[in-house]
């Protein structure tokens, strides 16, 4: 039976797409999240979401607030924000793409962008190149959570850049398949190892799905 280590703690529903699939699972959080205090936020018109942690960390601060227009990165992260009652102007897959349509076709407008202290800066870099007005508000911190694993697994499951650099700060990844969920993940992954595969979209689900299709043909 292969295993495959999870570097983030799956929901019961998830395990079981693996554990029906007669793989065997070890999870353990590979990043550390903390929420920040938000000071108090006005003229919330144009705001920009890159993940489900900004998020959480946005509404756990200011749950009633309102804003006029949400700019998001991944399905969830939007379904969330709709869940809490905001409008969704673009949902994108990935950060580069949001950037883009920024770009694009809000050039004279201002932006919230609420985000981590380790954070991909194609967002930033991109609305700073044209000239486009925003403000950077960390509301979540990400710590690395390093755990030495004594044993080889058949696949890892990576979700964020900072799992794949928490992990190989411990440990090797060697010949394990490293499935990640993104392009942005797989090219942290790529410098430690050449076995990465990329999930066919940005959900958990997906990443779970590319590790049980990888990992089929196992003898």
């Amino acid at each position: 039976m292969p295993t495959v280590l999870s570097t983030k703690n799956l929901k019961e529903n998830q395990k079981l797409l693996l554990l029906n699939a007669g793989i065997s699972l070890v999870q353990y959080a590979a990043i550390k999240i903390d929420y920040l205090p938000i000071e108090c936020l006005t003229d919330i018109e144009n705001v920009i979401f890159t993940s489900q942690n900004a998020v959480k960390a946005f509404f756990e601060n200011v749950p009633s607030r309102a804003i006029d227009n949400c700019f998001c990165v991944g399905k969830k992260t939007k379904s969330m924000l709709e869940e809490n009652g905001q409008n969704v102007v673009k949902m994108t897959e990935y950060a580069s793409e949001l950037a883009d349509y920024l770009v694009k076709n809000h050039k004279n407008d201002s932006f919230q962008f609420f985000c981590g202290n380790i954070r991909s800066d194609e967002i930033p870099s991109k609305l700073k190149e044209n000239n486009i007005n925003f403000k950077e508000v960390e509301v979540y911190k990400t710590t690395l959570n390093p755990k030495k694993f004594e044993r080889q697994f058949d696949a890892v499951l990576f979700f964020s850049p900072s799992g794949v650099r928490s992990f190989v700060s411990e440990n090797k990844i060697n010949n394990s398949k490293a499935i990640c969920i993104g392009n942005t993940t797989a090219s942290e992954a790529k410098i430690y190892t050449e076995n990465v595969v990329i999930a066919n979209a940005t959900t958990v689900e997906s990443v779970i799905a590319k590790a049980v299709n990888s990992l089929k043909n196992y003898d």
